[in-house]
C-alpha cells in the first residue's frame, strides 16, 4: 500500500470537533486521507470507538487527542487487525479516581445552569499554556468550538469519561507502532503520565511538544503536523 493510500482516523477530545485537527488534515493530504470522527453523540468510550470504526473502512492509522486518545485505545481493543499504527496525544489510561465525579460536577453545573459560554470561560484556560490564556485571538476559536457543543453533549461525554475502562492492561499488548505525544506544560494530563504510558507499550516513541499545554494540536499546530507527517512517512508500507 503506497503512502498516498494511508487512511487516518482522527479522534477529537472532550467538547472538541474537527477544528482541532484542521492544520493536521491539511498537512497530511500528500500522504493520507483523514477522517475526523464525530464523538459528540456518544456516552460510552467503547460505543464511541465502535461508531468511529464503522465510519471508515479498511486499515487505519488511528490518532486521538485527550478523550480521543482513550477512544483510540478502545479501537485497538475492539479491532486490532484494523489498526496499522496509533498516535495518542495528551491523554490517559487510568479509570476515573474517587475525586473525579465531584470535580466534573463543578463543570457540569456550569454548563447546565450558566451555558456553554460560561463553561468555555471556566474550562478552557487551564487547557492551554499559561502564556496563551490572555490571548483573545487565540482563545476565540476554541471558545466558539465549545459553544457549538451543548450541555447535553457535555453531560454525555463526561459520563463516558467517568465510566471509562482501565486501559492500563491493554498497553503491553499493543503490537503496532505507537507514538505518544504530550505538551510540556499540560496541566491536565502531564508529561510523567505519558512517560508511564510510553514505558508500558513495546516499541513506542515519546514526543514532548515544547511551549504547549493540553491543546497541542492548536497550540503548536505546525510542530504537531510535521511530527505526524514524518511519523506516517517513516512507517513501513503494508
Amino acid at each position: 500500500m503506497g503512502l498516498n493510500r494511508r487512511r487516518v482516523l482522527a479522534l477529537p477530545g472532550l467538547l472538541c470537533d474537527d477544528v482541532v485537527w484542521e492544520t493536521q488534515v491539511r498537512a497530511l493530504r500528500p500522504v493520507a486521507g483523514v477522517t475526523v470522527a464525530d464523538l459528540s453523540a456518544g456516552d460510552d468510550l467503547v460505543e464511541m470507538a465502535d461508531r468511529a470504526l464503522t465510519s471508515v473502512d479498511g486499515a487505519l492509522d488511528v490518532v486521538g487527542h485527550s478523550m480521543g486518545g482513550r477512544v483510540a485505545f478502545e479501537i485497538f481493543r475492539l479491532a486490532p487487525d484494523r489498526v496499522r499504527s496509533l498516535v495518542v496525544l495528551d491523554t490517559g489510561v487510568q479509570p476515573a479516581g474517587p475525586d473525579a465525579p465531584a470535580s466534573r460536577r463543578i463543570m457540569l453545573d456550569i454548563s447546565a445552569n450558566e451555558g456553554m459560554s460560561a463553561l468555555a470561560d471556566a474550562w478552557l484556560p487551564p487547557m492551554v499554556h499559561p502564556d496563551r490564556r490572555g490571548d483573545a485571538a487565540f482563545m476565540q476559536p476554541l471558545r466558539e468550538m465549545v459553544m457549538r457543543a451543548t450541555p447535553e453533549q457535555h453531560a454525555r461525554q463526561i459520563g463516558a469519561l467517568l465510566r471509562r475502562p482501565d486501559a492500563t492492561p491493554l498497553l503491553g499488548a499493543i503490537t503496532v507502532p505507537t507514538l505518544v505525544v504530550v505538551g510540556r506544560h499540560d496541566e491536565w494530563s502531564p508529561v510523567d503520565q505519558h512517560e508511564q504510558i510510553a514505558a508500558a507499550i513495546p516499541g513506542n516513541r515519546l514526543a514532548v511538544i515544547e511551549d504547549a499545554g493540553h491543546m497541542t494540536t492548536v497550540e503548536q499546530p505546525e510542530v504537531v503536523s510535521t511530527l505526524l507527517v514524518d511519523w506516517l512517512t517513516d512507517l513501513p508500507d503494508c
